[in-house]
């Protein structure tokens, strides 16, 4: 054991001298595996951030949350012609369901729509998001009132004019003022607010609440009526806990298929989109980033491991006569092949932390800059770690063993 940190060290420092002594040619041999690991840890850290905001955003959703619309989240055997031909759900749809249907913890009917103005005297809000909804969302979305409450069931089914707003919009209405109780416009009618909500922080597709207002969805469709352009439909299904939800489901799609009239034989004309299943179809991209990641960056590894290769060989040529004289001394073959092999190991991963070093840098720049946090993990450093020592491993076999089998008397008179 002794022995091998002993040779261990002595590697080290042959790797250090071969870094001060030829820095240059050192600088571009390594350089391939600083940008092979620079590009592979930059590429996982990313995607890595990303899945992790999505799985923040989404913890406090249901994942069995089932959203009817007449869209896909995810791809579909459904052609696109015919898909765009399905008709939107209805109010009276989201009525005849939340009658019929058993299992139904809470159901809402929501309308998405294009982004508004809202204004406050003198003041105006641009690019808002507006959800109009039935009562139920609350208990749907995670949606938090820090002052006033959200609609009731009475102001939902009457379509009463009155608004929850989000904390950024409060803030740029009323400042440090109070909220409740005021008037605002929207639509060129006014609302009453009574709830503010609180701050959540910038969303992974940018959907955060803080610039979103919440007002019943009754009010949107006498304004507007059903058919509306502007207007797409969805009912929001919580199924109760402990269900079956391929069950529920399929009585979901049978009584719908019913209401509409949809023979046997005939496909839906509609979509149930669960939750889950999307996190599911989010995985799979994100899976693809990282493949693809891995392949692009596999050519920058590659050229690293014949840049680390080339530094062997040449050290090898260097020191023949030093091998010949150790091997004079008694030192065996396994002792020289281990002795270039530490080398190349240690010279890799002095190029990968150096690739890892700029994705940190980089990370605390981009989670300054942005409201996004960038995470370079523990796992994503020991990988990088060992994926340069194994670069490093592959590069300096070949050096190595011709080290190792260098005759004695040749290679001293080599050096004369």
């Amino acid at each position: 054991m002794l022995l091998y940190l002993r040779l261990l060290k002595e590697s080290f420092g042959f790797a250090l001298n071969a870094l001060r002594t030829n820095k240059l040619r050192t600088f571009l041999s390594l350089l391939g595996v600083t940008i092979g690991i620079f590009s592979i840890i930059a590429v996982l850290a990313a995607v890595d951030s990303m899945d992790k905001k999505i799985k923040e955003d989404l913890s406090d959703m249901d994942m069995n949350t089932i959203y009817l619309i007449r869209f896909s989240f995810g791809p579909s055997d459904v052609p696109r012609w015919k898909r765009e031909q399905f008709p939107d759900v209805t109010y009276e749809e989201y009525e005849y369901l939340r009658r019929s249907v058993n299992g139904i913890d809470k159901m809402s009917f929501n309308m998405f729509t294009r982004n508004e103005n809202i204004k406050y005297g003198d003041k105006t809000v641009s690019s808002i998001r507006v959800k109009p909804s039935t009562y139920e969302f609350i208990d749907i979305e995670p949606i938090k009132v820090e002052k006033g409450r959200y609609f009731n069931e009475a102001e939902s089914n009457s379509g009463n004019p009155v608004i929850v707003i989000g904390s950024e919009v409060a803030e740029g209405l009323f400042g440090n003022s109070e909220p409740i109780g005021k008037k605002i416009r929207l639509y060129g009618q006014k609302f009453t607010v009574i709830g503010v909500l609180k701050k959540q922080g910038e969303g992974m597709f940018g959907d955060s609440n803080d610039v979103a207002v919440f007002f019943p969805v009754n009010f949107i469709r006498r304004l507007y009526g059903d058919n509306s352009d502007m207007l797409t439909p969805a009912i929001l299904i919580k199924p109760e806990k402990g269900i079956d939800i391929e069950e529920f489901k399929a009585d979901l799609a049978q009584k719908l298929r019913t209401f509409r009239g949809i023979k046997p034989g005939e496909i839906n004309n509609f979509f149930l989109n669960v939750l889950s299943g999307f996190t599911d179809f989010i995985d799979n991209i994100i899976g693809q980033m990282n493949l693809v990641g891995w392949l692009i960056s596999g050519f920058s590894l590659l050229v690293g491991g014949f840049g680390i290769a080339n530094i062997m060989f040449v050290s090898v040529k260097e020191r023949t006569n030093l091998i010949g004289i150790q091997k004079a001394l008694g030192a065996k073959n396994k002792f020289i092949l281990f002795q270039f092999l530490f080398e190349a190991i240690i010279l890799s991963v002095i190029g990968g932390i150096v690739g890892m070093f700029l994705v940190w840098i980089i990370a605390l720049i981009l989670s300054s800059a942005l409201d996004f946090e960038f995470v370079l993990s523990t796992q994503n450093i020991l990988l990088g770690t060992g994926l340069a020592a194994v670069i490093g491993l592959v590069s300096g076999i070949i050096p190595a063993i011709s080290a190792s089998k260098l005759d004695p008397v040749e290679a001293i008179r080599s050096g004369m």
